[in-house]
């Protein structure tokens, strides 16, 4: 029996010991636990996003885009709807209803609430409605300064979120803290804030909403995309009676307004959409702003996020009156024309290169593709101007003649023909302008040389690689709208270059001004080339037999400027300028297919110039002298510069050109009366001819006289009754 006790004893000691060293180690592993969980939290609040910093609740704001009188608004950008408001522009249904609905002891907790996450814990755990354990302060946290790990489910984010709670309930009050939320929480569609919300779902101010409106939109953060009230109605509707429900419980709400309230319906009453892309006026110009914007590399030091995001207030060179005229020409225009054809159109001031309208197409909504200035199209004869300014340059006068007979053959062996390939004989440079002889250009940048015409081309404003081939005369590449402005807008300004302005001025967020435009004009022709290609070019307008003839605008203003058009007549242009406007115009079929040749663009250029001029005083040309002219001689007789005839000038002008492209004898021509004009021109190609179109009851085209002018063959044709 002894022996028996003994073993018990020595048994039970062995129990005790065990429980001992069990505990031991329980209470060792505890402290290394808790030792290891503290380590852990401790490296997990390292490196902890700081409150202090200034920019840590400011909200994504929306941009703003101005036309040129400050007032008309072009567009809105931003990412998110936001307005942020006061604590006392918020209705208190919202603000009680709120605290009631998604932390009930946010005024009694200092960031955490231990007694909330238990409370979910059970909630969620009995199986009744799920509860989240966030508080406010913690939602805020999530949604600010921790918003680029909100979606990262894990210990390390919670714990990294309620320190950063704590310590904001240190540094802002309940009050402040709870309006910053109410500033920031998502409300669905797009939008973040309860004025956003008010605005967007019901038009009313976050000030004057109702129990049921404060209550839907209470209940939505919950569920952003579920429980949007425009998607998800009945969703929507069965969340905002629980939060009725939670506000009655509060003591938000009596028993009967609880009743009432739950009685009636959403009653939405939506804000309209957003226009699309948030432009809400004449959308080819404002989309190429907004282009230019976020274009790599930008001038304007502009990113995506400063437009979307940061603010901006961004003025612009659009001059709204202009802008309506040339929607108005170009609809007449296209009422006047078959429904497939597109036209475009830009102006420009020459003055600062401010880009004043612009029409890139019909409508800009079908495939958001503006002719203005994308891809561009071949500028036919309208090219010819660089060719031009490269003889004037080489010192060859724009008297010279130079031979336009029809065809020329190109030295692969095609024949190159002029318009209708009729034959112009020989003429001056100014009158081959005039006509827009390709025969006659084909051989002047022959002798010019293609490279040079190419480097004048670039230096006035055109950015698209060209080859160097002779035949880009004739405007066979590829150029927009917007680049032929500008190299016209060259000439405008009597040879100084300004690259197109379309933003003045871009205000950040705070007021202060981080972009202003300014005047970087660079002298690129002389002022006497300038001149000269001036006085060619209105030869165009003011001759009868020039392309644009009968063309200038209304009120009288003289213009200058070159017409254009594309191989099977796919393309037609008109570039022109006075010294107060450019204007580039384009008709055409935007899948390249041919139109009707009696198609011209000169009419929608004559229609809007005359609308922007209307009323306005006629400004002349600047007086600039010639440049010198390598082939002009000294007079050789008494008689006086000053008194001697165009005819007797041109003639010593064209001295000691090679007799070869002189016209033959004008006395020496044969008839051509009865004849059409074609086959009159190439009956008398050894002749330098001028012709005028007249009104008569003749069949259009028919050679109604001849007689001798200077020595030209002067030829009247019937245009037609």
């Amino acid at each position: 029996m002894k022996a028996r006790r003994k073993f018990r004893h020595a048994k039970t000691h062995a129990v005790g010991w065990s429980l001992v060293v069990a505990s031991a180690i329980a209470v060792t592993l505890a402290i290394g636990a808790c030792i290891g969980v503290w380590n852990a939290i401790g490296k997990w609040t390292q490196n902890l996003p700081s409150l202090n910093n200034t920019d840590t609740f400011n909200f994504a704001q929306q941009s703003y885009m101005y036309a040129a009188d400050g007032t008309t608004l072009l567009a809105e950008f931003q990412l998110e709807k936001r307005d942020p408001v006061e604590k006392s522009d918020i209705s208190r249904y919202v603000l009680e209803g709120t605290v009631a609905t998604e932390d009930l002891r946010f005024y009694e907790h200092n960031g955490v609430d231990p007694w909330g996450i238990a409370r979910a814990l059970y909630s969620n755990l009995a199986g009744r409605q799920l509860e989240g354990a966030s508080t406010i302060t913690q939602q805020l946290v999530r949604n600010t300064v921790l918003s680029e790990e909100a979606n990262n489910i894990t210990i390390e984010r919670k714990v990294r979120e309620a320190a950063l709670a704590l310590e904001m309930e240190k540094k802002y009050s309940k009050d402040e803290i709870l309006n910053l939320y109410l500033n920031v929480i998502n409300y669905g569609d797009g939008c973040y804030g309860i004025e956003a919300a008010a605005q967007n779902y019901f038009q009313t101010s976050a000030a004057d909403l109702s129990i049921t409106q404060a209550a839907t939109l209470v209940g939505i953060p919950q569920s952003p995309n579920q429980l949007n009230p425009k998607e998800h109605p009945d969703e929507c509707l069965a969340r905002r009676n629980v939060v009725l429900s939670r506000m009655l419980k509060a003591g938000v709400i009596t028993d009967d307004e609880y009743k009432s309230a739950l009685s009636e319906d959403l009653g939405l009453n939506p804000k309209a959409a957003a226009p699309f892309q948030g432009i809400y006026a004449y959308p080819y110009f404002t989309s190429h702003v907004r282009n230019q914007l976020l274009a790599e590399g930008n001038q304007y030091d502009c990113s995506y996020a400063d437009l979307f995001e940061g603010g901006l207030t961004i003025y612009t060179t659009l001059d709204t009156t202009l802008q309506d005229k040339a929607d108005e020409a170009c609809a007449q225009q296209y009422a006047s024309m078959s429904s497939d054809l597109d036209a475009s159109l830009v102006a420009m001031d020459p003055k600062n290169g401010h880009v004043l309208a612009m029409v890139g197409g019909k409508d800009y909504y079908t495939d958001q593709w503006n002719i203005a200035t994308q891809g561009g199209r071949p500028a036919g004869s309208s090219f010819k101007v660089f060719t031009l300014i490269g003889a004037l340059q080489a010192g060859i006068s724009p008297s010279t003649v130079i031979d336009c007979t029809d065809p020329y053959t190109l030295p692969n062996g095609d024949k190159l023909h002029n318009f209708d390939s009729i034959n112009y004989g020989k003429r001056s440079i100014s009158s081959a302008t005039a006509v827009s002889s390709n025969t006659g250009y084909y051989r002047l940048i022959e002798k010019v040389g293609t490279d040079k015409v190419i480097d004048i081309a670039h230096s006035m404003g055109v950015n698209q690689d060209l080859p160097s081939y002779p035949i880009i005369t004739l405007g066979t590449e590829n150029v927009t709208p917007l680049e032929m402005a500008t190299a016209y807008n060259t000439l405008a300004a009597q040879g100084v270059k300004r690259d197109p302005v379309i933003i003045t001025k871009i205000v950040n967020s705070e007021g202060k001004v981080i972009y202003e435009a300014k005047d970087k004009g660079e002298r690129v022709l002389s002022e006497e080339i300038a001149g000269a290609t001036t006085k060619v070019l209105r030869g165009v307008f003011e001759t009868r037999e020039g392309t644009a003839y009968g063309y200038s605008p209304a009120n009288g203003q003289k213009v200058a400027g070159k017409t254009g058009t594309g191989t099977e007549f796919r393309d037609h242009w008109l570039v022109g300028y006075c010294p107060t406007l450019t204007c580039s115009v384009w008709i055409g079929n935007r899948d390249y297919s041919t139109t009707s040749p009696s198609l011209t663009a000169s009419p929608l250029w004559k229609n809007f110039m005359s609308k922007a001029l209307e009323g306005q005083p006629v400004v002349p040309f600047p007086t600039v002298a010639d440049p010198p002219y390598a082939n002009t001689p000294k007079p050789t007789d008494q008689k006086s510069s000053e008194s001697k005839t165009d005819s007797e000038k041109e003639s010593e002008d064209n001295k000691d050109i090679d007799e070869s492209i002189q016209g033959a004898d004008p006395a020496t021509a044969p008839s051509v009366v009865g004849m059409n004009l074609s086959d009159a021109l190439s009956s008398l190609s050894s002749y330098w001819i001028v012709y005028t179109q007249v009104k008569s009851s003749e069949p259009a085209g028919k050679v109604i006289s001849q007689s001798i002018d200077g020595k030209a063959v002067s030829l009247v044709v019937s245009a037609g009754s």
